[in-house]
């Protein structure tokens, strides 16, 4: 197993410098699922929920949030996007909307966390606007998905 890069010599918490690293195409994709009452999935697929166009908005919350990892996440690098998608699949069987947030760069350092605070973000702020009709929703299985660019390469989760 690698040892962990957010601590020096000492133990002593840091932020990785990267300025050694090549630029490089640098994406990640990750998701989150918020699994929901029937009738709340309802209400967000038929544009009811009093608070608006739930996907539209956690859509933007997720954007916004992925820009803002480094202001949220300690030892992240503030990073140039260069595109941040989120979308959704609702998946009426299970009752759950899935969020998949796919992150890119060139850059020197990943955008995995970018990711997943985007998935995560927009998972909550569809929480935050039916949580009036449905406080028994839950955020469940956060993860990366897959990831590629830079020295370690490509990931794809199994």
């Amino acid at each position: 197993m690698s040892k962990l890069t957010h601590f020096d010599k000492k133990g002593a918490a840091h932020m990785v410098d990267v300025g050694g690293k090549d630029v490089t195409e640098r994406e990640a994709t990750a998701a989150a699922s918020i699994k929901m009452a029937p009738e709340t999935l309802k209400l967000i697929q038929d544009g009811d929920a009093k608070k608006g166009d739930v996907l539209g908005v956690a859509r933007l919350a997720g954007i916004m949030a992925a820009k803002k990892t480094a202001d949220l996440i300690p030892l992240c690098h503030p990073l140039a996007l260069s595109n941040v998608s989120v979308d959704f699949t609702v998946n009426e069987v299970e009752s759950m909307i899935e969020v998949h947030a796919t992150c890119k760069l060139k850059g020197r350092t990943g955008v995995e966390m970018e990711a997943l605070t985007a998935a995560s973000i927009a998972a909550l702020t569809i929480y935050d606007m039916c949580k009036a009709v449905d406080r028994g929703m839950t955020i469940v299985e956060t993860k990366l998905l897959k990831k590629s660019g830079g020295k370690s390469g490509t990931y794809e989760a199994s």
